[in-house]
């Protein structure tokens, strides 16, 4: 199969400036390609995982990506999908997200010296050296207001009005595909659907740049959809905010139980878009989906490829062990690190490091309501120390209790978790 093929079979395609085209150099030429990443936080998230992957794809096919670091563009910010202005960052914030950038994408797509590794470079390299005057004549002499005005990106903002430093932003951009065609040979570039402006804008100004050369200019774009889920909430998103690939601000457990809560209307989706599963793979799982739905068997799949992927094996493995830890109740095996993965958002308490009675310290952690009530949970059996039921109301919680000398784990009943911090 060729790669235009699998990416249509994926739903990964939205636009095409020429498919037949794209196709037949694809089939026939090893080429150059690239996609851009602005530095708007210090983090990438879930969302620029489609397009990291896709570059990913063309180089298994044989391609060679180029992974394009905005620090010069992300120093002005893309109007695309935006209805209000961004708020401009300092140089040495946009040069700091953009280190980070940088590292994490080098270690999802593994950056290495061979002629068809991926390459990261960073627009600022040649953006900062362009005065106002060489933009102005050698590029901005290449676009027409009207034709600007035309984008959608520019269109949706007239309204509520666009700078005109946000106005120049696909020249700009425009001028990465210039620059990386004219080093690099770059004849492809892809992005998110909302980039479709930008890109061929790109492209114009390639065409325009070479019209008194005998040179055949052959550029193509391609952008891939807006990812959707079917329950109509933006994807990526949780009750805690975005997703992100740092695992500092997003833990790999959090981000593994993010793919496992997939929607069964959106997993073999999500597969077909993240993943390098093989049609048989996938329509082994898609059967798995419609007959036994509750073993969740796509689910794991797609978390554990998804966690692998950005994080490590050995994450993927500490979030599937925090994950039964928990599902069991037999936490006693957690790590502390462990432990401030899987519980971090449960209701915490910060108590003394000193011996205490349980009954105590369901009131002063606000388990208990009440010392009346700690009492009933205790006798009921609703209580759980560190996954062992106690039911002894003169119980004394002491060092034997504390897992890596930090952490005391209380479940209520069947699932209600509790932290005990000590200090």
């Amino acid at each position: 199969m060729d790669l235009i093929q699998d990416l249509e079979n994926r739903g990964l395609i939205q636009q095409t400036t020429d498919r037949e085209g794209l196709r037949d150099i694809l089939q026939n030429e090893s080429i150059t390609l690239y996609c851009g990443f602005d530095p708007t936080a210090d983090s990438l998230h879930i969302g620029h995982l489609v397009p990291l992957i896709m570059l990913k794809r063309f180089q298994q096919a044989g391609h060679r990506p180029i992974a394009l670091v905005g620090g010069g563009t992300g120093m002005i910010g893309d109007p695309s999908g935006r209805s209000t202005e961004r708020t401009l960052n300092t140089k040495e914030v946009v040069r700091g997200y953009s280190e980070s950038i940088r590292k994490q994408i080098s270690k999802i797509l593994e950056v290495g010296t061979d002629e068809k590794a991926v390459v990261v470079r960073n627009n600022m390299e040649w953006l900062e050296e362009t005065s106002v005057i060489d933009f102005l004549r050698d590029a901005g002499k290449h676009f027409s207001v009207n034709y600007m005005l035309a984008k959608d990106s520019v269109q949706s903002r007239i309204e509520n009005g666009i700078s005109f430093t946000e106005f120049s932003y696909m020249i700009l951009q425009s001028l990465d595909f210039l620059k990386l065609y004219e080093e690099e040979n770059c004849v492809l570039q892809i992005g998110g659907s909302d980039q479709w402006g930008n890109i061929t804008a790109g492209m114009e100004l390639i065409r325009r740049s070479r019209e008194n050369l005998d040179e055949e200019v052959k550029v193509f774009g391609l952008t891939v959809p807006l990812i959707t889920k079917a329950d109509g909430t933006k994807f990526g998103k949780t009750a805690g905010g975005a997703v992100w690939l740092d695992p500092e601000k997003t833990s790999p457990y959090e981000f593994y139980q993010f793919w496992i809560n997939t929607d069964d209307r959106d997993v073999i989706k999500f597969i077909k878009y993240f993943t390098f599963l093989t049609e048989d793979e996938i329509s082994e799982l898609e059967e798995e989906v419609n007959n036994r739905p509750e073993k969740r068997i796509a689910q794991k799949r797609l978390a554990e490829e998804m966690t692998k992927l950005v994080h490590s094996e050995e994450a993927l493995e500490q979030a599937q062990r925090i994950t039964e830890a928990l599902f069991s109740g037999d936490v006693k095996q957690l790590s502390g690190s462990e432990i401030k993965q899987g519980l971090k958002d449960v209701p915490t308490s910060q108590l003394e490091n000193e011996e205490i009675n349980l009954v105590e310290l369901l009131v002063q952690a606000k388990i208990s309501p009440s010392k009346r009530q700690a009492r009933e949970d205790i006798q009921n059996g609703a209580i759980y120390l560190n996954g062992d039921r106690i039911q002894d109301l003169q119980y004394v919680v002491g060092e034997k209790d504390r897992i890596d000398d930090q952490y005391t784990i209380i479940r209520r009943g069947k699932k209600k978790y509790f932290l005990v911090e000590y200090k």
